[in-house]
Formats: C-alpha cells, structure tokens, sequence
C-alpha cells in the first residue's frame, strides 16, 4: 500500500507500505517534506552480521507479515499522528529475502521542531517493531535458525 498525500490534504500520513522490493531512501524523506516543519527524522534499519542478542552470525534473513500488517501500520501511525504535531508521516518494511546492509525499514516524522520529531520517530519506530505482525527468520552459521517477533 502507498499513500502520497495530495497538495492541500491534511492527512499527515503520506506513504505507508509493506513491500518485497528494496527501500528508497529518497522516496520516504520526499514523502516527509513539509514547508511548515522545522525538523525531520528518519531511522533506518539494515540487515547486520550477527544477531543482537546472541552474537551469533547471521548467514540468511527473511521477513514475513502477516495480511493485516498494512492495516496494523496505518493504526500505529495515526496515533502516532494523533499524540504528536506531525506535519507528515512515512513508514516502509520490506519482507522477503533479505542480504547484510540491505534496508528492511524506514520510517520518516516531519514536525515543527526537532525534538518532537525525533520523540513521534522513536514511537513510531518502536510501536511498529512492537505491534505490526512483521516477523523475522534468522539462520546462523551454526546451522541454527530463530524466528523473532513471532
């Protein structure tokens, strides 16, 4: 799902998307653009070598979700929307087989000032992580495999 708002639209939810293609950089710092907005932040997460939690190396990663995580998205970005003063909102995960360094999500807050952009962008970060049904496959140079977010 891809959602650019309009010239003249008051959604501030600009483009959300789950998707089995790579991430743009560019496309979700567009979609944040705002002439009112003193402050924008984006997070980037990418693939790494290892596990966080155990250390261990990571040989293959897949992401899967579940068919109501677009639906999932947009609740989670319009309370984000609605506890900060967001000017524009995006937000894209990638599932599908995935390498080290390749993007598996982005999300990008456009606010008045900075310090509210970067408090909507942690919440929408970490409510994503927390409550859209993405999960992830590791496989470990062991042999060993783990599912996360499951």
């Amino acid at each position: 799902m891809v959602r650019m708002a309009p010239t003249g639209d008051s959604d501030p939810i600009r483009l959300l998307a789950v998707r089995d293609t790579p991430l743009s950089l560019d496309e979700v710092f567009a979609a944040v653009g705002d002439d009112a907005a003193g402050g924008t932040a984006l997070f980037v997460g990418t693939v790494r070598d290892h596990d966080g939690h155990s250390g261990a190396v990571v040989t293959g990663l897949s992401y899967s979700a579940h068919p109501s995580a677009e639906q999932e998205l947009r609740r989670v970005a319009e309370k984000v929307a609605a506890d900060f003063p967001v000017r524009a909102l995006a937000a894209v995960h990638r599932v599908g087989d995935l390498r080290v360094g390749d993007l598996a999500v982005i999300v990008a807050v456009s606010c008045p000032h900075r310090g509210e952009a970067f408090a909507a962008s942690r919440r929408l970060i970490d409510d994503l992580k927390g409550e859209v049904p993405i999960w992830k496959h590791q496989t470990f140079d062991d042999g060993t495999e783990e599912w996360v977010g499951c």
